[in-house]
């Protein structure tokens, strides 16, 4: 039996689950509303509070969707709860970031200015110019546009500058070795 998937997921109070018969899962919270599709061979029981995902059989594939589909229903309902966030650090001289309005605004070290527009769901903080945050309730969106935020400038191993994740480690390089 997976770890994972044979976990109970508890609704917390405020937070609204809806399984319908094709397995499609929408859950309403304080943060808003999120739909997944969850693959129709999986059982979905919700019975009050909790919600259990059993798989039908023993096959590969069930036992593969067993454990990813109760973290997809789990990270929807923490996402409307209490949302995701992922900060990134700019690093370099002259780089920094800029909200305005709805868009941020990235420089770089670029001829020009990076723009990025705000999504539904997603929003920009930028505490000073050196942190980005991106705030979500869905965890795959916060993710991918952090991940698109940093590749406009991934850190580089021999001076550090670039755009990082908070918690990475940058792997530092030595520069030429002097006579």
């Amino acid at each position: 039996m997976s770890r994972i998937g044979r976990m109970i997921i508890t609704v917390p109070a405020g937070v609204k689950v809806d399984v319908s018969e094709t397995n499609l899962v929408t859950v309403t919270g304080p943060k808003g509303t999120l739909s997944e599709q969850i693959n129709p061979a999986m059982i979905i029981e919700q019975d009050g509070a909790t919600i259990t995902v059993k798989r039908p059989s023993e096959i590969k594939e069930h036992k593969s969707l067993h454990g990813l589909s109760r973290t997809l229903i789990n990270n929807m309902i923490v996402g409307v709860t209490e949302g995701y966030k992922k900060q990134l650090e700019i690093n370099g001289v002259g780089y920094k970031a800029a909200k305005e309005g709805k868009k941020l605004v990235l420089g770089i070290g670029y001829s020009h200015n990076v723009v990025f527009e705000e999504p539904d769901g997603i929003t920009f903080e930028v505490p000073n110019p050196n942190t980005v945050i991106v705030n979500g309730a869905n965890k795959q969106q916060v993710g991918q546009l952090a991940s698109e935020i940093r590749g406009k400038r991934p850190p580089e191993p021999y001076l550090g500058k670039g755009i990082k994740y908070s918690d990475e480690k940058i792997r530092r390089k030595a520069g030429k070795a002097g006579k």
